[in-house]
């Protein structure tokens, strides 16, 4: 089974695939992680396509995405999951990752940035902070993702 996590910085993609994967055990991918499965990156990405197409019929894995064109990655049959937060959310928590402060450009970007994946196909749509992660187990059940 292959899970894409795709959603803006500092909205929980990682704490929600650390949640599934408590469940079912699967690999993880963040962001550029594929580029060390090679030492020439176009040969890891085509690697990592591979691993992607594999997974899902074969092999838990879960790939957190916050760059849009990693979503041009995913195969057909992936399951994507787009996760959002408002905001406010976001920027309070970026400003903790920064340690209390957050930067007046740094801010710009987040707000800039804020809705680039809101018409992003997707199977499921959640927000942060808002969901139940065994009504979120539920769905995939239902829906046969979980193996």
């Amino acid at each position: 089974m292959l899970i894409a996590i795709i959603g803006e910085n500092c909205v929980g993609k990682s704490t929600l695939a650390k949640e599934l994967a408590s469940h079912f055990p699967s690999k993880i991918f963040v962001g550029k992680d594929f580029l060390r499965l090679e030492r020439n990156p176009s040969v890891a990405k085509q690697t990592f396509q591979k691993m992607l197409a594999q997974s899902v019929c074969g092999e838990n894995l879960i790939f957190v995405i916050s760059e849009k064109e990693h979503i041009d990655l995913l195969p057909e049959g992936a399951l994507r999951i787009l996760l959002t937060a408002d905001l406010d959310v976001i920027k309070e928590r970026f400003k903790d990752r920064m340690r209390g402060f957050l930067p007046p450009p740094v801010e710009k970007m987040l707000e800039r940035n804020h809705g680039t994946f809101d018409s992003v196909k997707c199977d499921f749509c959640l927000e942060s902070g808002k969901y139940d992660i065994n009504s979120v187990l539920e769905s995939l059940n239902l829906l046969n993702f979980v193996k």
